[in-house]
Parts: C-alpha cells; structure tokens; sequence
C-alpha cells in the first residue's frame, strides 16, 4: 500500500490465494487492485506489470559494480467492470466506493526462471506494481512482492552417484620433516533436501607429533559477478567435530551424519548470481594449515526424503560413546565412591571463526576417607594375653 495522498485514500495491490507461499513456473499469479478515493477523481489508466529481476551491487575499491539480469516482464491495462468509460478511456472514481481492478498473468515456463533470493551483495526479485494515472497529477505506484521457487530435483543419476576423495599434508617444524596428515573421505551422493542427514564414511591418520582434530561442515558459496568482476562469499551453515588423533594413532567415521540445515535450494541458473553448496571436510593441525577436502552438494527441493540416512550415525555415536572409558562405572563397594567429576581442561587452542577450543575430559576421582576402625573389648583383651605369654616365655 502506498502513502495516502489529498485524493486516494487506499491503492493496494491483494493476491487471489495470500496463503500460497511461492509460485513455480507456469503458475498464475492472480488478485486485485484496490482504490479508495476521498473525492471524485478522474483515472486515465490503470497499469499492471509483472516484473522479475536479478541485481548485483557491490563496492569494490573505489569502483562500484551494478549489474542487472531480467526475467520477467509482463505489462496490462486493467478496466474496471461494469463502470462507464470515456471516450479518452478515462474513469471517474467517487468518494465512498471501493473499486476493485482484477489482473492475471502466467509465469513463464520452467527453465526461463530462478529462484528467489535475497543476499548480502545481490538479490533475486519478483513483484506486481500497479500504477494509477491520474491527468495532470503524478503517477501514484504500488508494488507487491511473491516468492518463486524453481522445481530442482535431485534424483538424477548424476546427483545420486557417490563421490569422495582423499587429501595429505606432510608437516615439517621448523623445516624439519616431522610426518604427515591425510584424510579419505566418501558420501554416497551429491543431492540432498533440507532436513536430511549426510552420512560421512572417512578415515584419517596421524603421523606427525601433534593432536590433530577432525571436522566436517556445511558450507554455502554465494558467487557474485557485476562488470566483469566476481565476488565470492562464504558462509558455515552446520559442522561436527570428531575426537581428536594422537601421534601415530588414525581414527575412522563409520555414517558420522550432519543434518541440511532450513535453507534454500542451489541457483545455478542465473547468469549473475550462483549459490552453490558443499561438504569440506577437514584436519585442523595445530600450528600447520589445514587438510580441507572439499566434496560439492546440490540442495533441491524434491528428493529422497528426509532422515533417510540418520539411523546409521545415530547407531555409530553411540556406540562410540558407550565405549568411551570416562563412562565406565568403577565398583561402589568397598570402599563406596563419589560421583566422578568431569571438568573440562583445554586440549588445544583451535581458532576456527565460532568454534570453541579442543577440550579433553579429565576426571577427578574424589575417595573417601577409609573407614574408622574402633576398638573393642576382645581386641584388648587377646593383646593383654599375648604379652602374658611373650612374658613367661622370656622368663
């Protein structure tokens, strides 16, 4: 709805369905405009225009980069039902009545859209604006956005064929060889849908003298291109973190899952805008780079279906867990134990953007004293009878 102006008191554009949360291609978009006036007005025309567009602004330097791509665009003179018109076309609207303008569109066909997006240096728009002109008087606008959403399926063979890799590091101190780090890692497809879980088969292993911890996150790579120029930026959407690996130890991740997190589906359409996905699965090595395999994703918005791999990595961390020694129970009696105490002290030092540091469960057993023994009677009495003998006997 626009500013009220001296003469129209309402201009607002309403859809036919406002429940519906995006529209696809092909799709109709259909509503109303809404005019109220607060004194007779004449209206020479009445506009609408589906517009969609892609836009990419950012400063780079000195310089600043603008780009634009379009979509969409659709453009009607709407009329009024069972109201006279004038020879020129025009409209009187009266104060007290509410005129309602009906408009319709399709979307184009699948293939000739993007979805829509919104970002730190571009966005992805699509909107109805109608505009009323009124003679001798400026032109008063309304604008109303809706969201598309491109099908992306993601049970093609292409996405559901696995992929993996493996990556080393050899590490040196000082220029001296001091062994090497690497990592095997393997999911079994591309294409995934929010909420599902990414089952992680690796392996990794630890030559060199330091603790090295193993990771895996989510990431999104927002790609941004305006006058010949790209932009990249980087997000962490999710990660877990497995134990850490000693010198000369390798640890292994049978179906470790991280869930997709709500968000939307890859743009790879666009010919401005790219939002591509990926696992980087990775080696923090204290005071060395890190070991990062990088393994590329495509969210969709059809698939499998959620949770589909989650049991497995459920069953592997707890079974992990229960063999952690930290949980093993010692015996209660005798002597009766207090509850282990388990703070956590600082393994490492891991400055990773938001992570916390490495920690290493110490446990701190606190014993009670030992029992009290007290004397009775029939102890005194059989030393008493001890001495007695050793008496006579020296005797």
């Amino acid at each position: 709805m626009v500013a009220m102006t001296k003469c129209v008191k309402t201009l607002d554009v309403l859809f036919n369905d406002p429940s519906k949360t995006f529209y696809c291609s092909g799709d109709k978009v259909a509503g109303r405009i809404i005019v109220e006036v607060s004194q007779a007005t004449r209206v020479s025309s009445m506009r609408v225009c589906g517009v969609g567009c892609a836009k990419v602004q950012y400063s780079k330097g000195k310089q600043r980069c603008r780009q634009e791509t379009e979509y969409l665009k659709y453009e009607q003179v709407v009329l009024l039902d069972d109201q006279p018109i004038d020879a020129d076309g025009s409209v009187i609207l009266r104060p007290g009545n509410k005129y309602e303008y009906r408009f319709g569109f399709e979307l184009p066909q699948e293939g000739q859209l993007v979805s829509s997006y919104k970002g730190k240096f571009g966005c992805v728009q699509y909107y109805v604006k109608a505009s009323m002109e009124r003679t001798g008087l400026p032109v008063l606008e309304c604008k109303k956005t809706f969201e598309v959403e491109e099908p992306l399926d993601v049970c093609t063979p292409d996405l559901l064929s696995p992929t993996g890799g493996t990556k080393e590091k050899k590490v040196t101190c000082l220029f001296i060889p001091d062994g090497q780090v690497s990592l095997t890692a393997k999911i079994d497809r591309r294409g995934f849908c929010e909420g599902e879980d990414i089952c992680i088969n690796a392996k990794f292993e630890n030559t060199c003298s330091r603790i090295v911890v193993p990771k895996a996150a989510i990431y999104a790579k927002h790609i941004y291109q305006a006058d010949g120029r790209t932009k990249v930026f980087l997000k962490k959407l999710s990660s877990v973190r497995g134990n850490h690996v000693i010198s000369g130890m390798c640890d292994a991740w049978q179906g470790k899952s991280i869930r997709v997190p709500k968000l939307k589906p890859s743009i790879l359409g666009c010919d401005i805008i790219r939002v591509e996905y990926a696992l980087m699965i990775s080696v923090h090595i204290p005071g060395s780079e890190k070991l990062i395999l990088e393994l590329p994703l495509v969210i969709g918005t059809s698939g499998l279906g959620s949770r589909t791999n989650s049991m497995s990595s459920q069953d592997g961390s707890v079974s992990n867990a229960s063999m952690s020694w930290v949980s093993l129970r010692m015996p209660s009696v005798p002597p009766t134990y207090c509850d282990l105490d388990t703070p956590l002290t600082p393994l490492l030092d891991d400055f990773d953007e938001d992570d916390s540091p490495v920690f290493i469960t110490v446990p701190a057993f606190q014993f009670q004293p030992p029992p009290v023994y007290t004397e009775n009677k029939n102890a005194k009495l059989l030393s008493f009878i001890n001495d007695l003998f050793l008496f006579i006997f020296l005797l």
